[in-house]
């Protein structure tokens, strides 16, 4: 980058996540930036005074386009036969953290495998997919996935380490596919605050954040209750966005409530997604290139 600018070739940045900007993650000033949503925009000429209008650019991001290509999508049949699921049985999603935002995470995990095992004692046919989160490499979950083989599935998703950083582990295309249709043939998504809850909402899909803390916590183990006091969560535009559980005792019934139909955060979580992807999400990867033009044309 220090070599573009000394030849006068322009720089472009483009933000990562969503919430990269309120948490003060810039390493590298650039001559602009490419930004999710207006929403973004104003967080960076906030967060970063000498950062002008006229050097941001919204353009959307691609990491959700894949949820609105219809070509990606199988049928639940396929699907099931492809990832070896029992096909009577309605998965529920575990959307696994990094050890960073959630190092107690192993256990929410068992908690919603009790859940399931209970109200499969109700009638219920439940399974859980187990997904883990791409740059967490820890074995921390493994004990629990092997008491409860019975009911959880791993479907590891399919990225590819081109670097030794967190953020140098990226999506094969292969991973599209299958992130599409975990979303789109599970019944919902769990985990700990997550943006998985815009991925599962492009599919019509609620999301439960866990927000409560497990009794392994102890002095030295990072509480997540911290994590939705975030800047970012403060977008939320209203506290139906998420299904949140604040009590592992809840979980059951929350669980149940959302497969009986009395339970949804879609329609609050589509507005939030809104605000957070910005409203074209389908047209990120058009709109990087357009702005990129955009660039060109002004040297």
């Amino acid at each position: 980058m220090l070599a573009a600018k000394d030849l006068g070739i322009p720089t472009v940045a483009f933000v990562y996540s969503w919430d990269n900007v309120p948490k003060a993650m810039q390493v590298v000033e650039t001559d602009y930036y490419c930004v999710w949503s207006e929403h973004m925009k104003q967080e960076v000429l906030q967060y970063y005074p000498f950062v002008d209008a006229h050097q941001v650019f919204v353009t959307g991001t691609p990491q959700f386009e894949p949820h609105y290509d219809e070509r990606l999508r199988v049928s639940r049949a396929e699907f099931f036969k492809t990832y070896n699921l029992d096909v009577n049985k309605k998965y529920i999603c575990y959307s696994g953290d990094d050890e960073t935002t959630s190092p107690l995470d192993q256990y929410y995990l068992e908690d919603l495998a009790h859940a399931v095992r209970n109200l499969n004692k109700e009638g219920y046919n439940l399974g859980i997919i187990y997904r883990k989160c791409p740059v967490d490499f820890t074995n921390r979950y493994d004990a629990v996935i092997n008491a409860n083989k019975d009911i959880i599935e791993v479907l590891d998703p399919i990225w590819k380490q081109v670097g030794s950083q967190w953020n140098q582990v990226l999506p094969a295309k292969e991973d599209f596919k299958m992130l599409h249709n975990v979303c789109e043939h599970s019944e919902f998504v769990t985990n700990v605050c997550s943006s998985t809850v815009f991925d599962f909402v492009a599919h019509n899909k609620s999301c439960i954040y866990y927000n409560y803390e497990q009794p392994q916590l102890k002095k030295g183990i990072r509480d997540i209750g911290q994590n939705y006091k975030y800047v970012h969560f403060r977008s939320m535009p209203s506290d139906k966005a998420a299904i949140f559980c604040t009590d592992k005792k809840n979980l059951q019934d929350l669980v149940k409530q959302i497969l009986d139909g009395k339970l949804s955060n879609v329609e609050a979580g589509k507005k939030w997604c809104e605000i957070i992807v910005g409203k074209t999400p389908t047209l990120a990867s058009e709109n990087i290139w357009k702005s990129i033009n955009s660039i060109l044309n002004k040297k």
